[in-house]
């Protein structure tokens, strides 16, 4: 397994409360990994560290095969962020927000690297209106879409669908996967079961500081007790009923 993300022994507290107590976890190139867990657990805050935003008070980790430690820098031009909100400028359209990111990258033609990915993301009908106008889950296709500018190998999804309705939380999860498709790691924090299940190669269960539980869905069925076989008696629907005194009826 080729490692896009390596974390042995992470701990992080803030004042006298211990968010991360030990936590270490793998991630392979090119997967779809999720991190679960409840509010407060802390998966923002190992995001935050893996992003290069936090520092840890111990353990270790590597992004792209550098320390986030002792090379920042290096796992910053490996990777994007996109955190709970939409972290879009409202005031300008769609495509000025795409070209003002690539600007900042320093990336050639900005504007055609703005229009591929408007194509890509299915927002080229919008490209000229104002973000602010924008429903939730186009505003969160083009965060996505200004998380790929520069082509990141890992992309850190913080909560993306958190506040999004079922069909626009469809959309992102359909993006996440063809990222996968693509070849770009992604981690993905969440609280929704179901979104893991849909979209995870690998899950892990953050509880109380630490990883409780890890591996596929396969692997983590297996924890389950096994199921319990009870005989219920099936109810008749109403149209059984109306079918049977009908039938008997005709029968008279």
């Amino acid at each position: 397994m080729v490692k896009a993300i390596e974390v042995k022994g992470l701990q992080k507290s803030y004042k006298q409360l211990q968010v991360l107590k030990d936590v270490s976890l793998e991630v392979e190139k090119g997967s779809i990994f999720a991190l679960l867990g409840s509010n407060g657990a802390g998966k923002t805050t190992v995001v935050k560290i893996l992003s290069t935003l936090l520092n840890q008070d111990g353990g270790n980790a590597t992004v792209n095969g550098f320390d986030v430690t002792t090379k920042p820098d290096h796992v910053r031009q490996a990777i994007s962020l996109t955190g709970q909100f939409a972290a879009v400028d409202e005031i300008l359209t769609g495509r000025e927000n795409l070209i003002m990111i690539a600007k900042l990258r320093y990336l050639k033609n900005p504007r055609q690297v703005a229009d591929d990915l408007l194509k890509r993301f299915g927002l080229t009908d919008a490209a000229d209106r104002r973000a602010s106008t924008y429903s939730g889950g186009m505003r969160r296709r083009l965060d996505i879409a200004l998380s790929l500018v520069g082509k990141p190998q890992i992309i850190f999804l913080d909560e993306p669908t958190t506040g999004l309705d079922p069909e626009a939380r469809i959309e992102v999860w359909k993006i996440v996967k063809e990222l996968s498709g693509g070849g770009t790691t992604v981690f993905l924090t969440t609280q929704y079961l179901e979104e893991a299940e849909q979209l995870a190669d690998r899950i892990a269960i953050l509880h109380e500081g630490r990883i409780i539980a890890s591996g596929t869905l396969s692997d983590l069925k297996k924890l389950y007790p096994s199921a319990k076989v009870e005989y219920v008696e099936k109810q008749p629907t109403l149209e059984e009923i109306f079918l049977s005194i009908v039938g008997n009826k005709e029968a008279i």
